[in-house]
């Protein structure tokens, strides 16, 4: 499902051009929005054509508290107007022209490219950024998607348990930086609290007969079994409680020492589910999961770049074992391992199933938010290794992924989901003023 978001629909017009043609075309695109998933439409029926017009649809927008605006320049029309619609409505927007029409007696009708340019100069050198221009009859579905990751940013319920793993400096967060750059609010917890999270024994013989018929177990023992099926209750719990969209867990070195078992399997489980969770405390990697999630990408996984093979040219996209077991090959045996922590790691390990991916990772640097962007395909490989992992052929000499990746001093965790999610993220990134590497 994707992020519910809010937007204002306008059309400009002059009544020196064909505003009856371009009032029709606006009909015709009020009814055809209506049909777009999760987005409640506040709509200002009548062409906006003076600047009390403007003033009067800025108000109503204003009071809608839309997440961005589509303006149509259904005709060429008063520069005045977009910057009135701005004043009270400082969200991203859609600045969309229309196609030309035939031309009626050599006189051209609608002049709505021109009438786009002239709102995109007066809004760039008014020093606004966040808007984005279009042309054609429909309306951009990827920039919608857009405006669904910056309000699932700002909306977002973030979490970080513990802090980033041991001397993993590069995952740090300056929080206020954060919430500048997103709206984004974290909240610290200590592990603590989940280890002494609640639950009923019900809730843990569910879990219990779950992981059971989910994975293969026989290299664990009843304690251990017991201990990962406890620590998804308390974490399913501790994330309810909390109202959390997304949680950061410093995974390790504490955790199976201090609780018995790492969270890796239990993170597995839940995230097939839905849970948003991320391995080493890293918030920009949760981050970058809630905004694959928000333009409907399911159960994304937070991989490490592990193996590059230059010769055959492929990556191997792995981490310890916390990839959500649904996205799982559906050929190899899944199972929960004991094979690091002193046999108190007890991760999931099988092979990815094979499909287009897209990639991404919300960073920052030396003062700037960065957004990394790649397509992939996960190809089919044998289980011949522990952990959670899948085989990964770029468009592209993987070197040149690598390169790009240390050239820029990108953090070692990315999000990849199962499908094309890359033009909507460049766009966000886009209205949001941050670099787009790719």
């Amino acid at each position: 499902m994707k992020q519910a978001i809010r937007l204002g629909i306008v059309c400009l017009a002059r009544e020196t051009y064909d505003f009856v043609a371009a009032g029709e075309i606006y009909k015709k695109i009020i009814a055809e929005i209506q049909k777009t998933e999760a987005v409640d439409w506040t709509v200002i029926p009548d062409l906006v054509i003076s600047i009390e017009d403007a003033k009067k649809a800025a108000m109503e927008l204003g009071k809608a508290q839309i997440d961005g605006l589509v303006c149509i320049s259904g005709t060429f029309h008063l520069g005045h107007l977009v910057l009135e619609l701005r004043k009270q409505t400082k969200v991203p927007i859609l600045l969309w022209g229309l196609n030309e029409l035939p031309y009626n007696g050599g006189k051209i009708r609608l002049n709505s490219v021109c009438g786009v340019n002239l709102n995109a100069s007066n809004l760039y050198k008014a020093g606004v950024d966040d808007y984005y221009a279009i042309i054609g009859d429909s309306i951009d579905n990827d920039w919608i998607d857009a405006i669904r990751v910056i309000a699932a940013l700002r909306d977002s319920h973030m979490g970080i348990l513990g802090y980033h793993a041991h001397g993993f400096f590069n995952l740090s967060v300056e929080e206020p930086a954060l919430f500048g750059d997103t709206g984004t609010l974290v909240d610290h917890y200590e592990l603590s609290e989940v280890y002494q999270t609640k639950v009923s024994q019900l809730d843990i013989s569910n879990r219990e007969k779950q992981i059971r018929s989910t994975f293969d177990v026989s290299e664990l023992s009843e304690a251990q079994i017991q201990k990962v099926s406890e620590l998804a209750a308390k974490l399913d719990s501790f994330c309810t409680s909390n109202s959390l969209d997304a949680l950061a867990i410093r995974c390790w070195p504490e955790f199976a020492r201090d609780f018995g078992v790492a969270p890796c399997a239990a993170m597995s489980l839940l995230q097939s589910e839905g849970r948003i969770l991320a391995c080493e405390g890293d918030l920009e990697g949760a981050l970058t999961m809630v905004a694959h999630k928000a333009i409907g990408a399911q159960t994304p996984y937070l991989f490490d770049f592990s193996q590059v093979d230059l010769e055959k040219n492929f990556a191997l996209l792995w981490h310890c074992g916390v990839a959500p077991c649904n996205l799982w090959d559906g050929a190899c045996q899944r199972t929960l391992d004991t094979y690091f922590a002193g046999g108190k790691g007890v991760t999931a390990g099988f092979v990815l199933k094979p499909g287009e991916l897209s990639i991404a990772r919300i960073d920052s640097a030396r003062g700037k938010r960065r957004l990394f962007l790649q397509k992939a395909k996960a190809v089919p490989m044998n289980k011949d290794l522990a952990g959670t992992y899948a085989k990964a052929v770029f468009d592209r000499p993987v070197k040149e992924i690598l390169d790009l990746i240390i050239k820029n001093g990108l953090a070692h965790h990315a999000s990849m989901v199962y499908g094309d999610y890359e033009k909507p993220l460049e766009i966000a990134a886009q209205l949001l003023g941050w670099q787009v590497i790719k």
